[in-house]
């Protein structure tokens, strides 16, 4: 039987027997062991080992164990260090803990099976620390600064499930208001999976007619229909080996949704006007501003597809709820726009940032945005004041007696107010509300909204 392969070790002990005991049982259970007989001779060593794991004496003279540990953490702050003590000395072992030592254990080592276990456990916690970093840093990397932006638990959640679920190849789906970024957050999941060098290939499933949609997914052969005058690959063939994101898969019409939960189950298709099967080998990213527990109750949505989509759910929070990012957002979208039309822009005045902070933000990041942007080009001073922010006026207070309105009401007096502001531009208003033309006249008909 093969001996697993365990990480780089450095046992640090001035005792040569207890050293080379240890030492030799570690070797055969499968870790890298280099060994050194002093603090000096350890810190001489580890430049070129950088090991993520040591095995550390308290009591050595020269440089002890206590400070070897300090200066072992200062070249790798993720190494795990586990130190020897003498027999019933707590105060030694409470000091190494307080300083950033993984565990002890009593000299002399008489169970070495605890100490495998202990050093396993140590292991565990460096890979952990160390692929949360990487992964930090990827994140960072693909994900633009001025939207992952915030210090709020959601936001930091958000964060650490797209971490934890890039590199997977589980399908996610993203919920969320309108505006809050599920189309980036989309984009992050991919760049971090192992698919990332491959094709992202996005559908808004909103903004297609059914025929149409059924069309851009599955592709169609010559002469499928009239006007196919050549044969299309469609969203799926082209994410092949890639990810597919479904965006608005709240608003895909019943019928595809059945032939969407077959490729789900059988990773195959048929182009339009075809009986050959072409096997797919992607990844979906679904999203929605709708409640889908709710569609499936209406009889608009199917509960099998649903959970096939949601086996992993990253929601999104509305800004409203991270009330504390909003002017970290806006001093990003600031750099960004006064970049842009090259102004220098500082910051923005106290009562600016108050009405900014007091408004009930409905269009969440992307109406900040908006906002910021039309503040950079009407801003005459170094500074956004209140009068750059025209027809921000704070959010609504909450009615008497603690009752909430619907959603859908705040919704209808939303869009009415923006298709007046507008003029009815219904190609605009659906730009600035961040949703597609076809979903704006969908929500004009559902609330029976009509121009004054």
């Amino acid at each position: 039987m093969a001996l697993m392969k365990r990480p780089k070790l450095l046992v640090v002990d001035d005792e040569p027997e207890q050293r080379e005991l240890v030492g030799g049982y570690l070797s055969k259970n499968g870790f890298e062991v280099t060994q050194a007989e002093s603090g000096e001779q350890a810190l001489e060593l580890y430049g070129k080992l950088f090991s993520p794991l040591a095995l550390v004496d308290m009591k050595m003279p020269g440089i002890n164990g206590l400070e070897l540990l300090t200066r072992l953490k200062e070249i790798n702050p993720y190494i795990q260090v586990i130190v020897l003590t003498a027999f019933g000395s707590v105060e030694s072992a409470v000091t190494a803990m307080k300083a950033g030592a993984f565990d002890y254990l009593s000299k002399p080592v008489e169970d070495l099976n605890e100490l495998l276990l202990k050093l396993e456990k140590a292991a565990a916690q460096n890979r952990l620390i160390v692929d949360n970093v990487v992964m930090s840093e990827r994140l960072a990397e693909v994900f633009p600064q001025s939207e992952i932006i915030g210090r709020s638990p959601a936001i930091d959640r958000v964060r650490e499930l797209i971490s934890l679920v890039g590199p997977k190849d589980a399908t996610v789906l993203i919920t969320g208001p309108s505006g809050t970024g599920k189309e980036l957050v989309a984009r992050a999941i991919h760049s971090l999976s192992p698919r990332a060098s491959k094709r992202l290939v996005a559908i808004n499933c909103a903004a297609f007619p059914e025929t149409l949609l059924e069309s851009e997914l599955f592709g169609h052969e010559k002469g499928a229909f009239t006007g196919a005058d050549r044969a299309k690959q469609g969203r799926f063939e082209l994410a092949d080996g890639g990810t597919l994101f479904l965006d608005e898969i709240g608003d895909m019409p019943l019928t595809m949704q059945v032939k969407l939960l077959r490729v789900l189950e059988e990773r195959a298709i048929q182009r339009l006007g075809s009986v050959n099967e072409i096997p797919i080998d992607i990844r979906i990213l679904a999203a929605t501003n709708r409640n889908l527990k709710e569609r499936i109750k209406q009889g608009t949505f199917r509960e099998d597809l649903y959970y096939r989509l949601n086996v992993i759910q990253v929601d999104l929070p509305p800004l409203a709820d991270r009330t504390g990012d909003i002017l970290l957002l806006a001093d990003k979208f600031i750099e960004k726009f006064s970049r842009k039309i090259g102004k220098e822009i500082k910051g923005i005045d106290p009562a600016a940032a108050s009405a900014l902070t007091e408004y009930s933000w409905p269009g969440n990041v992307r109406e900040l945005e908006n906002v910021i942007e039309r503040a950079a080009v009407l801003c005459r001073s170094e500074h956004i004041s209140k009068r750059d922010l025209p027809g921000l006026t704070p959010g609504r207070p909450m009615p008497a007696g603690g009752s909430v309105r619907p959603l859908s009401d705040v919704e209808m007096d939303h869009i009415q107010h923006c298709l007046d502001q507008m003029d009815w531009n219904i190609g605009l208003t659906a730009e600035k509300l961040g949703i597609h033309r076809n979903t704006l006249r969908t929500k004009i008909k559902e609330y029976g909204l009509s121009k004054p």
